[in-house]
């Protein structure tokens, strides 16, 4: 099934076509059913609930610890399984003769919320793009598009999908050089998702912003008090993104229109953009996107081992890539979408291919492409089931450099206090470049 890049109107679904997400689809818009292979299972419900004597704040016990893997594709083996694996995938595998991936059973775990799901069924009938793709109307709380016809539609299923209401969280990000030395990024950020505030009745109601992002660095000491803000759109033609940034030095608060596209992200070392944050985040207007299809393929899944608290960032990075031993690969369906730079657009990355999670629209992995069309570096997302809130989206995430020969990960909470997802104290009135000023001085 492939569909094309030209941008169409586009109009919510039938009341029909939407009764498919309590039959054939799942709530989120994903094949109910497995593969004939019998190697994606059915799903099932996913993990809704945590386990036994969990305590909300810890890290998340890896329900499937007794796994095994099932096989290990390596350099040697790669090309038997190439049809399920990313260019990108491949590309690591003839590069670093230590590179390995562990596969293991497919376990569909995403779940969320019922008033997700109950979301998805209305907005499945009722939203639409607008702005030649660039905005979204009609949509509220859960998934814009759970039966998605166009790429860009599955492009702001991502942007959009469920991470919950309020949350805060700590991170560290590493960028290690040649050897596996590095120096960690630790970064505190707090988000308002406006989106899925239950208080909006209408699109209208959100005055055109989707989330408010505020990010504070912590440490190294010579970084620590930068802080960034931004305002996300829901409709970027109506109005684009805003962003703002602090700096110790300065003492001033300014506008930050560099926080977007293929600027450089201030705390990778070059190694990745803007817009490479969370794989994907911010306007899709540079680009065409082409709908691929579902594929099958191996993506890093329940990657409770890479993220327990009893694994050290030490332990994590090593020479070239990070330590594959602690990466859990599982096959799932994914829906593959095509990015290609528009006719007088410009970005690092004149081709882009993205492959989102079917059960959560997480963005999985993407191949990014250069100038001269060859692939430059290659993204991974490390999906988890956060079970006590519920939501299913990546714990950390990937940029391999091809060409430099480096990467860097970001989202590690191994040695930091894990998410709040339940941060009720915060307030939009934070959420302002006077917001800013107020926390740059305590």
């Amino acid at each position: 099934m492939s569909f094309g890049a030209t941008i169409s109107a586009s109009a919510g679904v039938s009341e029909a076509e939407a009764a498919r997400l309590d039959g054939d689809l799942t709530p989120m818009g994903s094949e109910r059913a497995g593969n004939a292979a019998g190697t994606i299972p059915a799903w099932t419900g996913g993990i809704s609930e945590p386990p036994a004597g969990f305590v909300q704040g810890q890290h998340h016990p890896d329900p499937f610890a007794d796994d095994k893997p099932l096989f290990q594709i390596t350099p040697s083996n790669a090309s038997q399984y190439a049809e399920n694996l990313t260019a990108g995938q491949l590309a690591l595998l003839g590069a670093y003769d230590t590179y390995s991936m562990n596969v293991y059973p497919t376990r569909r775990s995403c779940a969320f919320p019922e008033a997700i799901y109950a979301a998805n069924r209305r907005n499945a009938v009722e939203s639409s793009l607008v702005a030649d793709g660039n905005g979204v109307d009609g949509a509220l709380v859960g998934t814009p598009f759970p039966i998605p016809t166009q790429g860009v539609e599955v492009v702001w299923n991502h942007n959009l999908r469920y991470r919950g209401h309020k949350l805060t969280r700590q991170f560290a990000a590493l960028a290690p050089t040649f050897g596996g030395a590095f120096t960690p990024i630790t970064v505190r950020d707090q988000v308002i998702f406006t989106y899925v505030d239950p208080t909006n009745e209408t699109t209208a109601d959100l005055n055109n912003i989707s989330l408010k992002y505020m990010q504070t660095v912590v440490a190294p000491a010579r970084r620590a008090g930068e802080i960034i803000l931004v305002h996300d759109t829901i409709n970027q033609v109506q109005g684009p993104r805003n962003a703002w940034s602090y700096s110790p030095g300065t003492r001033r608060v300014r506008r930050a229109p560099t926080i977007a596209y293929d600027n450089p992200q201030s705390y990778s070392e070059g190694l990745q953009t803007a817009d490479n944050f969370d794989l994907f985040n911010g306007s899709p207007d540079r680009y065409t996107w082409e709908m691929q299809g579902k594929r099958e393929k191996y993506v890093a899944y329940n990657s409770y081992k890479l993220s327990a608290d009893t694994v050290t960032y030490e332990e994590i990075a090593s020479d070239r890539h990070i330590n594959q031993d602690l990466v859990r690969y599982e096959l799932h369906r994914v829906w593959q979408v095509e990015g290609k730079l528009r006719e007088g657009q410009r970005h690092i990355y004149t081709r882009r291919v993205k492959y989102f999670d079917e059960d959560s629209w997480t963005m999985s992995a993407a191949d990014l492409y250069d100038a001269r069309g060859e692939l430059w570096r290659v993204q991974e997302g490390h999906i988890i089931q956060y079970y006590d809130v519920p939501a299913c989206f990546n714990a950390s995430e990937m940029v391999y450099d091809l060409i430099v020969g480096r990467y860097t990960i970001q989202g590690l909470k191994n040695q930091e206090p894990m998410i709040n997802f339940f941060a009720d104290e915060l307030n939009e009135e934070e959420f302002t470049p006077s917001g800013v000023r107020a926390a740059a001085s305590r």
